[in-house]
């Protein structure tokens, strides 16, 4: 076997095993949708998501993420063509993006937990709480792992194994971004039904 088709192996086996990663992270969020689907009405007296959630802010939330969504797709684009310096700034503008949506997402939860909506108030609120919060420790995740893979980019360019990481990084964030489309639908649209 030739050195070329050793890393090509390599890389079909690490690509193939993320996968296997992502269909298990994708059963843990059915599991906490299901969850939220059946406390959704449990309110206790409190206001139910109807009352709580504003659709604007939370529309340019998706949008900010779907834009994100776009440049890391064209950095891993770039990082196939060899291209470091494109690569950079588009997994770069990719963190800014993911850092303005979390931003958003913690004003959204500081709001509620000020005006009385916190996570123990009802079992809806708990189910919100906990599905959101699931998604924003694998944003929080992707972000880091941003950082840590620009540094060695710059350091020593597209190697194969970072070229790895940068795929495997980009189909993590295309992953919470379907995660995200629903909750945007269920949580958000869906909640009058």
């Amino acid at each position: 076997m030739s050195h070329v088709e050793e890393h090509e192996e390599a890389y079909s086996k690490t690509v193939f095993g993320f996968w296997i990663y992502l269909l298990t992270d994708f059963m843990l969020f059915g599991v906490l949708f299901a969850v939220y689907a059946v406390l959704k009405k449990n309110t206790f007296g409190r206001p139910s998501g109807e009352d709580l959630f504003a659709l604007p802010p939370v529309l340019l939330q998706t949008i900010i993420l779907l834009t994100g969504a776009f440049t890391i797709g064209l950095g891993a684009v770039m990082a196939h063509k060899g291209n470091v310096k494109r690569t950079i700034l588009l997994y770069g503008v990719t963190f800014l993006l993911g850092l303005v949506f979390m931003g958003m997402e913690f004003a959204e939860w500081h709001h509620l937990i000020t005006t009385g909506n916190g996570w123990e108030k009802s079992a809806f609120l708990s189910a919100y709480f906990t599905l959101q919060g699931t998604f924003a420790l694998h944003m929080l995740f992707a972000l880091l792992w941003v950082i840590v893979l620009i540094f060695p980019l710059i350091k020593s360019g597209l190697t194969m194994v970072n070229l790895q990481r940068l795929v495997c990084l980009k189909m993590f964030w295309q992953f919470l971004n379907v995660i995200w489309i629903f909750i945007y639908t269920i949580v958000y649209l869906m909640e009058g039904f």
